[in-house]
Formats: structure tokens, C-alpha cells, sequence
């Protein structure tokens, strides 16, 4: 069967059809606040787990979504949590053509959100370190994979999906399932979708056409895989992706079907798992 054709039977499931055949794959939240509150219970419980075992935390995270980290924050502080053994990985983050990364202070870097919403929002006495936080950049991108794997591996990738199936910035490409972290060039489906959801005013001629990314390598070597599919606004976007992440055949194509064989969970909202109103 085509793409064309897979997706037309995909978006032809009704929801209840779509949860009946994932089963344990897939999580369904109410609304998106209570997906950002799923995956800030996650992220927490995995952290408690691992400290009351003597375990380190080795985590992949992205900034998109983002609502879950001020709940995560709020979460940490409030039980006064160690982050001492926590080594977070960022999944991405926009760079020039040249590869410098956005400065902190760009209403688009990723290390910037990231920190205001829940970096810096974390209390002193949680004790993160901070060489213990990676941003993906020109000065460490190609000694990501190895620090990955001098600390053990990564326990669990959090993340979304992005409308052409990328994960972290994994665009479409060949042999993509077994490239590692790298600097890329986003495609015009990403960076147009990205704009509008970065109340940009449309400015496609500005917005970032770089970036540096995790290697779906590294991101599919993880122990555990647990993306967070959502619309967030009010175009529906991510239905379609949300149903190829769940059920489409492996492909270089849509990057994200390349988690079969691993142990994934999908989570998304009642919204994202509608189907659409045009079937194609």
C-alpha cells in the first residue's frame, strides 16, 4: 500500500477505532493542559523512581510541547527533589546557516524557553547541575553520542511530533532511522508550520531554515519512547501524524515510524485524536 492510501484508511478510524487498535500504545487526555500535566507527572515520577534506587536520570526532553514545564517546576520544588544524578538532553535548537545557534535571548531559541519556563524556575536546593544540561550547538554536536553513551544510554526520550513525522528535527531523508546527531536543514513543511504556531506574523523569510538535532540514533537507542502528539492551537495540524506514529509502516518518509520494535507510548488530547473533517 501507498502512503497516499494508508493515510486515507488512517483518517477513515474513528476515534474509538484508533484506541481499540493502539491499546497500550496510546494514552488519551481530556484536553492539552491535561496532556502538559501527563507529561510533567512522567518526567517527575521517573526522577523520584530512580533517586529512591540510587539510579541516575538520563533523559531526552524537547521544548515543544512546553506547558508541562512550569507544572514540573512547581512539581520539583515542591518536593524539594534531587536533580544532583539528572543529566538532561535537549532534543534541538535552531541555528544560521553558518551554525551559530540562536542567542538565549531570541524569542525562538529553545534554550531560552526552556530556561524560562523551567531552568531557572527550578529552587537551589533541588541541586541541578548545570554541566549536566545539553543544548545541542556548534561546540558540542558531534560529542553528543558519545557523552550519551559514557553515561549509560538514555533512559527515556520525551518528545513531540512534528507535522512530517520528525522527532527532535529528524526531517525526512534516507537512511534517517540510523543517522546520529548532526546540524540540518529544515524542509518547508516544518519551518511553515513552525511559524504559524510561533505567532511570527507569518514571517517565513526570517524564520530559522537550521537547526541542530539529536540523531534519531540516539533518540530510538533510548530505553523507552514517550511522545505527546497535539494540535496546541486551534488548526488540526498533528491528527494525521498522531494516526501514522501509531500505525503507519516503517519509513524514511515519516520519520517517526521508525519506533516500531522499541517501547513507545503515544500521548495525545481528544482534539488531536478526532478525525479530520476531509478525508483525502
Amino acid at each position: 500500500m501507498n502512503r497516499k492510501d494508508e493515510i486515507r484508511q488512517l483518517n477513515q478510524l474513528s476515534p474509538q477505532q484508533v484506541i481499540a487498535r493502539a491499546a497500550e500504545r496510546l494514552v488519551v487526555c481530556e484536553t492539552v493542559a491535561d496532556l502538559h500535566r501527563h507529561l510533567a507527572d512522567s518526567i517527575f515520577h521517573e526522577i523520584r523512581q530512580n533517586n529512591e534506587a540510587g539510579q541516575p536520570t538520563r533523559l531526552i526532553l524537547p521544548v515543544g510541547p512546553t506547558g508541562q514545564y512550569p507544572v514540573l517546576a512547581r512539581l520539583l520544588n515542591q518536593a524539594r527533589l534531587s536533580l544532583r544524578d539528572c543529566h538532561f538532553f535537549f532534543m534541538d535548537e535552531y541555528c544560521n546557516e553558518a551554525g551559530a545557534v540562536l542567542p538565549s535571548s531570541h524569542p525562538l531559541s529553545f534554550e531560552g524557553i526552556a530556561r524560562s519556563l523551567f531552568l531557572d524556575a527550578i529552587a537551589a536546593d533541588c541541586r541541578l547541575n548545570p554541566a549536566q544540561v545539553y543544548f545541542p550547538d556548534q561546540s558540542n554536536i558531534d560529542a553528543l553520542p558519545a557523552i550519551i553513551a559514557s553515561l549509560g544510554g538514555i533512559d527515556t526520550c520525551y518528545g513531540g511530533i512534528g507535522i512530517h513525522g520528525h522527532l527532535a528535527f529528524n526531517e525526512p531523508e534516507p537512511g534517517v532511522r540510523d543517522l546520529p546527531s548532526r546540524k540540518v536543514r529544515l524542509n518547508d513543511y516544518t519551518v511553515t508550520i513552525n511559524a504559524i504556531r510561533a505567532q511570527v506574523g507569518g514571517n517565513l523569510a526570517s524564520f530559522p531554515r537550521y537547526a541542530y538535532t539529536l540523531g534519531l540514533r540516539e533518540i530510538l537507542a533510548a530505553r523507552c519512547i514517550r511522545l505527546y502528539g497535539r494540535n496546541g492551537i486551534a488548526l488540526d495540524w498533528a491528527n494525521t501524524v498522531l494516526r501514522l506514529a501509531l500505525f503507519g509502516a516503517p519509513g524514511d518518509d515519516y520519520p517517526v515510524t521508525h519506533i516500531r520494535g522499541r517501547d513507545y507510548v503515544i500521548v495525545t488530547d481528544r482534539d488531536t485524536l478526532r478525525s479530520p473533517r476531509h478525508v483525502l
